[in-house]
């Protein structure tokens, strides 16, 4: 759910041209820095407040649909609006230019990146970005942490998720399956124990449900997997490009509870058992997504653009990478046209599935662990240069050399955490602050 206030509101929905739809998305993709909470905010202020093109009631109504579904919320609630506005043509143009004007920010920083990644400035710059993700981290499991886990059934969903992934390495779409079954169990047995509130579902419409919905995610479905295809008849099952999309694919169907919820998951795919890139490379990127419109899961993009930028053949770097970050960005975002497309004529309904209610908000619980696992992974990634094998639990993990810790890596990520936590900064501010004072200390560290 959302964090902003809405106020009350009466008007009668007006439905626009498509040239204003159009215009109006153009600009909203533009703009629509500072994470979901502000990216919905922002539609909300336009679409709701100011255009009048949906009213209050079914706003919240596609908001709460939408917290149900894998992928970036605010996205797919872009997409939601414009379906609803003008059917399959608007909610892909809502959908796309959406995210449009930030996969090409995130495309060209790549470009720069792995060209000039090892210039002494740049690398001083990302040292200043990497504190301030760091800190932002910290404030998302803050945040998430406050909101979800308002039962003591989900405090131990979170713990017991953070152990798995921490301690036992488990991978994470199996830890989304577990906590999906406990909280479907428990809210079918005890839904109080959840928060839930269980509300009659209302009655379906005429005609059926069913079949348009299984039509349309077969067809979406054959959207998603056509690039696949065509890699794999063209290039063959081990080419990376075809590993690319096959990764994000799988990962596009967990991505419950935002980036962050799956970026340990990701890193630890990409770097340890795919080595697209290293970690301190990963955290890089989610610093380039943090500074550019668009949802924060358009870091899929710079890991795609890297990870065939470094495996070209048959293609030039500069070709592959274009490649990789295209079959990412396909397979990141057609399954949320697929989940749109398929489920909105059914909004009402799901609101009030219990099971699948409980079942999401276990997820919920779950990501508030998840996100802790990537704090530890990110804050011991960014404050230690080394690493070493050691046995915990009876497992091989990778433990820091504490003579490798940075004081400057710590003191740049306090004062992230300061301006953002306790002054209320915003992302670009930290963020700008943050890459200053790292090259300042580099320049009087130099001289």
């Amino acid at each position: 759910m959302s964090e902003f206030q809405i106020d009350d509101h009466e008007a009668s929905p007006v439905r626009p041209t498509s040239r204003e739809l159009f215009a109006t998305f153009g600009r909203i993709g533009l703009v629509n820095f500072g994470g979901p909470a502000g990216q919905i905010a922002l539609m909300h202020r336009v679409l709701v407040d100011e255009k009048r093109w949906i009213d209050e009631d079914a706003y919240l109504r596609a908001l709460n649909f939408c917290t149900l579904l894998p992928g970036p919320e605010a996205q797919q609630l872009a997409t939601y609006v414009g379906w609803r506005l003008r059917g399959l043509p608007g909610g892909l143009t809502a959908g796309l230019l959406f995210i449009a004007p930030g996969a090409l920010v995130v495309l060209a920083l790549s470009l720069l990146y792995a060209y000039a990644a090892d210039l002494v400035l740049v690398q001083a710059a990302f040292l200043g970005v990497k504190a301030a993700v760091l800190a932002l981290v910290v404030e998302a499991l803050l945040r998430v942490g406050r909101r979800a886990l308002n039962a003591p059934v989900k405090v131990w969903i979170a713990i017991l998720a953070f152990l798995a992934l921490a301690l036992f390495q488990a991978p994470f779409p199996l830890v989304v399956v577990l906590a999906a079954a406990v909280g479907a169990l428990v809210a079918w047995r005890r839904p109080e124990a959840l928060s839930l509130r269980v509300e009659p579902p209302p009655a379906a419409p005429a005609g059926g449900l069913v079949v348009p919905a299984v039509r349309t995610a077969v067809t979406w479905a054959a959207v998603w997997a056509a690039p696949m295809a065509l890699i794999a008849a063209t290039l063959g099952p081990d080419h990376v490009l075809f590993e690319i999309g096959a990764f994000f694919s799988k990962l596009a169907m967990v991505t419950f509870g935002g980036a962050y919820a799956v970026l340990a998951y990701m890193a630890q795919e990409a770097v340890n058992v795919h080595g697209w890139l290293d970690a301190r490379e990963m955290i890089d990127g989610l610093g380039l997504a943090e500074t550019t419109p668009g949802p924060l899961i358009l870091v899929t993009e710079f890991v795609g653009f890297l990870g065939a930028f470094r495996a070209p053949a048959p293609f030039t770097p500069l070709v592959a990478g274009i490649l990789g970050a295209a079959v990412t960005l396909w397979v990141t975002f057609a399954p949320c046209f697929l989940w749109i497309f398929t489920f909105a004529p059914a909004v009402e309904r799901l609101q009030h599935a219990q099971r699948l209610q409980g079942a999401l908000a276990a997820i919920t619980a779950a990501v508030v662990g998840v996100i802790a696992n990537l704090t530890l992974w990110f804050g011991l990634h960014v404050l230690f240069a080394r690493f070493e094998p050691a046995t915990l639990a009876g497992r091989m993990v990778e433990v820091p050399r504490l003579a490798s810790f940075s004081p400057l890596s710590a003191a740049l990520a306090l004062v992230a955490g300061l301006l953002l936590l306790r002054l209320h900064w915003s992302v670009m501010r930290v963020l700008g602050v943050s890459v200053a004072l790292s090259l300042a200390a580099r320049v009087i560290l130099a001289g």
